[in-house]
């Protein structure tokens, strides 16, 4: 008996142990949750992608690979309580970093995003126009081809990857269907587009419909002004956000280890097609409505050159600096991608 309680308060002391460590932040900590302070940040703007910020800064691999570590491993771990190599298995320690960084992007300047697209709505776009089309050419050299085959290929694959995005960021809402089961797809499709960059999680949810369905719930759930009815959806919703999250990123490990190259060519043309959202001069179709999330837009050609374009210009132009310098900085980061979990 002795020996099991020995072995018992051994297993408590190890888990107190790595608590402490986990809880015990340092510099990469730190860093890990500026990092997930951009990408919360841009996850909250409609057409943006947090994947795109995760890419620009050199820990989209890594963050692919730590989600898709969440397998039968990762049970098996748990089940027998390894709690180190479990956390290890998953790189739990960047993931709650990353996601302590996502949640006060995201509660932070949820307000001032939605004040400028509403106010500033041509600067604000300006912004984010040079900060993707920047990002695009960021992922365009992380390509590299080795012949004139490769380069053809890439190509042909960026293009037809920019213009899928295209139409798909131009669509209109599609038909919803009031059901669990949709609900659960909806979440699935919509975790799997936030986490390619380039592609809104947000802005599918608004194409199928769902959208204003969950986040009224969610918005609901602090003032306890929801029914069990609301609940069971938000859990559906949930689960298929948990399960597409996982299997998708497991296909994008797969697809990296694989077929980098193409890969990479993909998620460019991603970005470059979508900056038909970030257009910054667009005409407001629907005055009447004030909720942003349910006005419509179209995009436009400026009459005249004026003080407003050059600003967007002035802005444009500063935005796509930054990345580039972002992306010098972020050399020490693509080579910590290259080092992420090996084993």
């Amino acid at each position: 008996m002795r020996s099991d309680d020995a072995g018992r308060e051994t297993q408590v002391a190890r888990l107190i142990q790595g608590v402490r460590e986990l809880l015990r932040p340092n510099r990469d900590d730190l860093i890990q949750v500026v990092r997930g302070f951009l990408m919360g940040s841009a996850d909250i703007v409609p057409g943006v992608s947090g994947g795109t910020i995760a890419l620009i800064l050199g820990i989209y691999t890594r963050l692919v690979t730590a989600i898709s570590r969440f397998d039968t491993k990762f049970v098996r771990l748990v089940a027998t309580r390894q709690w180190r190599e479990a956390a290890e298995h998953i790189d739990l320690r960047f993931l709650v970093a990353l996601v302590l960084g996502i949640l006060s992007g995201a509660v932070c300047l949820a307000s001032l995003v939605l004040y400028l697209l509403s106010d500033q709505r041509s600067y604000t776009l300006a912004v984010f126009f040079g900060l993707i089309l920047a990002s695009s050419m960021v992922v365009a050299r992380m390509v590299r081809p080795r012949n004139s085959a490769q380069v053809w290929g890439s190509c042909a694959l960026a293009l037809g990857a920019a213009l899928f995005a295209f139409w798909l960021v131009g669509l209109q809402k599609i038909g919803f269907q009031e059901n669990l089961g949709y609900f659960f797809v909806c979440g699935a499709v919509a975790i799997c587009a936030m986490i390619l960059p380039g592609i809104s999680g947000a802005h599918i949810l608004l194409l199928l419909g769902a959208y204003e369905t969950i986040a009224g719930i969610i918005h609901n759930v602090p003032r306890l002004l929801v029914t069990a009815n609301d609940l069971l959806t938000l859990v559906v919703f949930a689960a298929g956000c948990a399960v597409g999250l996982v299997c998708f990123s497991k296909l994008l490990r797969w697809l990296l280890d694989r077929a980098h190259m193409a890969t990479m060519a993909v998620l460019g043309g991603f970005m470059v097609g979508s900056l038909r959202l970030m257009w910054p001069f667009q005409k407001d179709l629907t005055p009447e409505i004030e909720k942003l999330r349910l006005k419509q837009f179209e995009s436009c050609v400026p009459q005249q050159w004026d003080t407003q374009v050059t600003a967007c210009l002035v802005l444009g132009l500063i935005a796509f600096s930054v990345v580039m310098l972002l992306e010098r900085w972020g050399s020490v980061a693509h080579s910590e991608d290259d080092i992420v979990i090996k084993r």
